[in-house]
């Protein structure tokens, strides 16, 4: 967000018991919630971003539970720990069965500072079916050898489950909870929006593609290759995470008003 709002304006809302990385990175994640929503990949109340907080390895920022992501703010975000225990004095509800995937990846992948988990219709769909994402679409073709699969369990709130879902997961970016939903893992919310994204379409492609007659066109694993390897060299400046996620927030018209807004 730091391309739409200045440190000095970031900083002249900050609360003093916030540290200044924590404060930037919890409006950077209302944002995100906020996006989500513009975008229709929402559910009610449910489902979750968390992120990491800075130079603390075992506290995490989620949403509330009982809010809709265009409510939250910097603000209401709760930092946790791994056992979804508020550690921050927050008296905002958390949904700590929710908590069971996103504490399991944090825990098992230092790299995992962002996790991402949607019930989006078409991610759902492909979810449910046996093949699971194909990768014969122009977003499938980013994701070549990113995805990993989980059977599903049942709804996810017992413990047992994370050993195999981080096996499952290894060290992919983006992982497919079958019959459930999807999931994403990045290194910080900019990366983890787009690769959401790239998922997102990806699935709604192959819905849409599997509902018109005759056969889908299957791309040569050299060209699954090379747009997986390849697609950040887009931006030349290296920096295609950030300006693709900052766009979609002005384009969704937040605001630091919005963004940082207290009861």
């Amino acid at each position: 967000m730091n391309a739409l709002l200045s440190d000095a304006d970031i900083e002249s809302t900050r609360p003093s018991r916030i540290d200044a990385r924590e404060w930037k990175l919890r409006i950077e994640l209302a944002a995100c919630y906020r996006v989500f929503a513009h975008n229709g990949w929402s559910e009610e109340i449910f489902n979750h971003i968390t992120v990491r907080v800075p130079g603390e390895q075992t506290h995490y920022l989620i949403n509330p539970f009982g809010l809709n992501y265009s409510e939250v703010t910097a603000h209401d975000l709760v930092k946790v720990d791994l056992e979804g225990q508020p550690v921050d004095g927050s008296d905002q509800p958390v949904n700590r069965a929710g908590f069971v995937i996103h504490s399991a990846i944090h825990a098992a992948r230092p790299d995992a500072h962002c996790v991402i988990h949607t019930h989006h219709s078409p991610g759902v769909a492909v979810a449910c079916k046996a093949q699971g994402l194909s990768f014969d679409n122009f977003y499938a073709a980013f994701l070549h050898d990113k995805v990993a699969y989980h059977d599903f369990e049942g709804i996810t709130v017992h413990p047992g489950e994370q050993e195999r879902l981080v096996r499952n997961l290894a060290d992919k970016s983006c992982l497919i909870l079958r019959n459930h939903g999807l999931l994403t893992v990045a290194r910080d919310i900019p990366s983890g929006y787009y690769w959401n994204y790239v998922l997102q379409r990806a699935c709604e492609i192959q819905v849409l593609a599997s509902a018109m007659p005759g056969p889908t066109l299957a791309l040569s694993q050299e060209a699954r290759e090379v747009s997986s390897r390849d697609g950040s060299l887009t931006d030349p400046e290296g920096q295609l995470y950030p300006k693709v996620f900052q766009a979609a927030a002005r384009r969704a018209g937040l605001t630091l008003a919005q963004l940082t807004a207290s009861d």
